[in-house]
């Protein structure tokens, strides 16, 4: 947890200042989003998904590479950044109705999804709840069972509580997010990720062309890295020496990277739009 705060504050601490972002009543929330890029841009906008206790800024020099050649929809979730947190719990399944909502708000019938982390979750359960609105998904270290952390990972979830808010009180963080109540945050987060779940059968039935990428040395094992993607219809003898029978999906590992600093250089955003310009 250290660690990941400590990234969070040095990547808040070189961002710019934030685009003027825009807010819509959805569920309940009055939900902060940015627009990016083009606004001609053809085909559908990527809408991007954050990772816990972070905002739009953690996806760094990502969101202007990724916005150079589309239109781009960055939210902040609830209780993150601009969005106010209410009285409810957070929820991966939530958290995806909200970001329908939103969609619906903006007359946008159809997207892109791009998650990481903690938004790489909301970006599954859209994906499995909404099916009709997601065109391409990408999930960015994120698993798709509780189990598929390392255990050190799930122990810090473990003793995830107000206590762990107290380090963001001096942050560059808590000035740039200075509505954030971040014991609540970090005690409603470590109940979430407290919570057993395993989505593998649901993931199994997605049939939007989906992308996974993890940090060669991430969160996520390898084995459950291997066993997402087989999910997929990855890792198969079938696929032919020519690869003739792959499926439409792609697997990248980021190398030199932990999944706290994936997002730090370009690097996802330039394995990710050829993904989503594949007609």
């Amino acid at each position: 947890m250290i660690r990941l705060l400590a990234t969070l504050i040095t990547m808040a601490g070189t961002m710019a200042a934030q685009t003027p972002g825009q807010y819509a009543d959805v569920n309940g929330l009055r939900m902060y989003y940015e627009r990016h890029g083009r606004a001609d841009a053809k085909g559908p906008p990527l809408v991007l998904l954050h990772g816990g206790v972070g905002g739009i800024t953690m996806f760094g020099p990502n969101l202007p590479a990724l916005a150079a050649s589309r239109a781009v929809i960055a939210v902040e979730l609830q209780g993150h950044g601009h969005t106010a947190d209410i009285d409810r719990p957070l929820r991966y399944e939530l958290m995806a109705d909200d970001i329908a909502a939103l969609l619906a708000q903006l007359k946008i019938p159809q997207a892109d999804v791009m998650g990481y982390s903690m938004g790489g979750g909301v970006a599954l359960q859209i994906t499995i709840r909404h099916p009709q609105l997601v065109r391409r998904l990408v999930v960015v270290s994120e698993p798709v069972k509780r189990a598929g952390f390392f255990p050190e990972v799930l122990a810090v979830f473990d003793h995830m509580g107000p206590q762990a808010g107290a380090a963001m009180s001096q942050s560059p963080l808590a000035t740039m997010y200075p509505t954030v109540n971040w014991a609540t945050l970090f005690t409603k987060i470590g109940e979430m990720e407290r919570q057993n779940y395993d989505w593998s059968a649901d993931v199994r039935k997605i049939t939007s062309p989906t992308m996974l990428i993890f940090a060669d040395a991430d969160a996520v094992t390898p084995a459950h890295i291997m066993e997402m993607w087989g999910l997929f219809g990855g890792g198969q003898h079938d696929a032919g020496l020519d690869g003739s029978g792959r499926p439409s999906g792609r697997l990248a590992i980021v190398p030199g990277t932990t999944h706290y600093d994936i997002l730090s250089t370009d690097a996802v955003a330039l394995l990710v739009a050829p993904f989503l310009d594949k007609p």
